[in-house]
């Protein structure tokens, strides 16, 4: 179906969806499976999405590309309205309530620059002079990884000598 005033199909092909957006068909089939993206079927059977979809699969990629989940991914898109393509307010508001999970994850990457170039970079690989050394495995009560890149402080007195506090 043509849209009058643009001129341009309302409906695509997952082929032209996939050629629009840079995303393989089995993506997109994996998309809809999530219920991030969806479509109608023709009366042949064949998936057929409204263009709006365009705007939601470059939301996708987006959020994947700095680490959201699909978990995160798909509560987000379930803010927006399904009876209508979503408003540039709509999308304002979605970005907003993101927007503290980003600075939390903006503060992660930063510490892991900040702090990971010096520790690789010294390669003194001692585990008595190395900023990450670890006593009687102090950072395990915090969980798995690597505790103080992942923001958790060194035992007191440590930052002084690590940089790492």
């Amino acid at each position: 179906m043509r849209d009058f005033l643009t001129g341009m199909d309302e409906w695509l092909t997952i082929g032209q969806v996939g050629t629009r957006s840079g995303i393989a068909p089995s993506a997109l089939r994996f998309y809809e499976s999530e219920g991030l993206i969806r479509s109608q079927r023709s009366s042949g059977g064949q998936r057929r999405f409204h263009r709006d979809v365009l705007r939601r699969i470059a939301f996708v990629r987006i959020a994947q590309r700095v680490g959201l989940t699909i978990q995160e991914i798909r509560a987000a898109l379930a803010t927006l309205p399904s009876g209508r393509t979503p408003t540039k307010a709509d999308w304002s508001r979605l970005s907003r309530a993101w927007k503290p999970r980003l600075d939390e994850q903006i503060a992660t990457l930063e510490r892991l620059r900040d702090r990971l170039t010096s520790c690789i970079g010294c390669g003194c690989l001692s585990f008595k002079a190395c900023a990450l050394y670890n006593p009687s495995d102090a950072a395990a009560r915090h969980g798995a990884g690597p505790r103080y890149l992942l923001g958790d402080a060194p035992p007191t007195g440590r930052a002084d000598r690590t940089g790492l506090g």
